[in-house]
């Protein structure tokens, strides 16, 4: 696997461009945007938008020096202009280390249009040798892209893919779990460069969770519990936030522990009482009701990392139910209704598996305390009581 020298780590890093694991770009692609090219490039430049791209100089040079200026030329020109990085055709121009060559001062990466076993050949090649890649995949597939992020593996340089909508780059983010370096958006619309940006640079920010002593363990009757199926193999030390108000929550762990009498559900956590908060994503609440096939629920570590998992469904059965009542440091009062079983299990500090029903007051669990009500599943500063 060939190794790209310091040179081309060092051009790679000017340009603002990321290797693979680090923050992912956009760009927008000027070429085809007709009448909305003004409008969608200004709202590109105040969605701080890492590169524009352009198949004439003139066109980037309006640009200011802030943002990443790329030319992707037909031909090449005589002059480059301000064009921070050339992306050409390796075979139609030649290998961009001879033209950087030929060229002093002036930055090339490769550009593949893939469409065939040969093209995609040449992609691979390129990602194994060249500082930035651009890459169309004509085909409506992701095995192509597939085989490019894997050949690319331990290289340093960037692969940059096109899609046509918002819609197409989330699924190009998540193929082969790491996606490419950052996408380019092509044939935009007003509002879509603030979409993509809103969809690129989301993160999940890590929850500081506190430590709550149990102060009561009772039965509570009978009633629907739901338990959380998700698209996703969550860890032994990882399960969602839920309570019996929205101030205060407990992590229920997932069904990755073993159990005597049945096999572990590694997508699954027996989450509690059916009116029970939990959160969507780092913000926002939902009731366990209304989680559904097809939405999001924010998974959480005992160490406070998080992510956001799809929803495979939600089964709601009526069960016998138990009562925790804990509370935090700060006095706030905290509530867990689950289903009233020792296999239902929380989890404590260092990631410790409590089962509920061997709960003690004294007890230690971990918790969330989100510290604001809501309306709606939004934050928001109101009077309100949850008793």
């Amino acid at each position: 696997m060939t190794t790209i020298d310091e040179d081309k780590r060092t051009a790679a890093g000017s340009l603002g461009v990321s290797g693979f694991g680090g923050d992912k770009k956009c760009w927008l692609d000027l070429r085809g945007l007709g009448e909305w090219r003004q409008a969608v490039g200004e709202e590109a430049l105040h969605q701080g938008f890492d590169a524009i791209v352009a198949a004439d100089a003139a066109d980037l040079a309006p640009l200011p020096p802030s943002v990443t200026r790329v030319l992707v030329p037909e031909e090449l020109p005589d002059d480059f202009g301000v064009a921070d990085l050339v992306l050409v055709d390796p075979r139609r121009h030649g290998m961009p280390s001879v033209l950087a060559a030929q060229h002093p001062g002036v930055r090339f990466g490769s550009r593949h249009d893939v469409r065939d076993p040969d093209d995609l050949a040449a992609a691979c090649e390129s990602v194994r040798r060249d500082p930035v890649i651009l890459l169309h995949f004509l085909d409506p597939t992701n095995i192509p892209m597939e085989i490019v992020l894997a050949a690319a593996d331990g290289t340093e340089g960037t692969i940059i893919t096109r899609v046509d909508g918002v819609d197409d780059a989330t699924v190009h983010l998540s193929v082969l779990e790491h996606g490419p370096g950052g996408v380019m958006l092509a044939g935009a619309a007003p509002g879509e460069a603030t979409r993509l940006a809103e969809v690129v640079r989301d993160r999940s920010p890590d929850l500081k969770l506190v430590t709550l002593t149990v102060t009561g363990v009772r039965h509570a009757g009978t009633g629907e519990r739901a338990c959380v199926d998700t698209c996703t193999y969550l860890r032994q030390d990882e399960g969602i936030l839920v309570g019996s108000r929205s101030r205060g929550m407990v992590l229920c762990v997932s069904e990755t522990h073993p159990l005597p009498y049945m096999p572990t559900r590694p997508f699954r956590v027996n989450a509690g009482a059916i009116m029970s908060y939990t959160l969507a994503d780092h913000e926002h609440t939902r009731y366990l009701s209304e989680l559904t096939a097809g939405g999001t629920v924010l998974a959480v570590g005992a160490d406070g990392r998080t992510r956001r998992v799809t929803v495979g469904r939600v089964k709601i059965e009526t069960r016998p139910l138990l009562s925790i009542d804990a509370v935090a440091p700060t006095g706030e009062r905290v509530n867990l209704i689950v289903q009233d079983d020792w296999h239902v299990r929380v989890l404590g500090p260092g990631a410790t598996v409590h089962n509920s029903t061997s709960l003690q007051p004294g007890d230690e669990v971990l918790g969330y305390l989100p510290g604001r009500e809501r309306h709606v599943g939004y934050p928001i500063d109101e009077l309100c009581y949850e008793q």
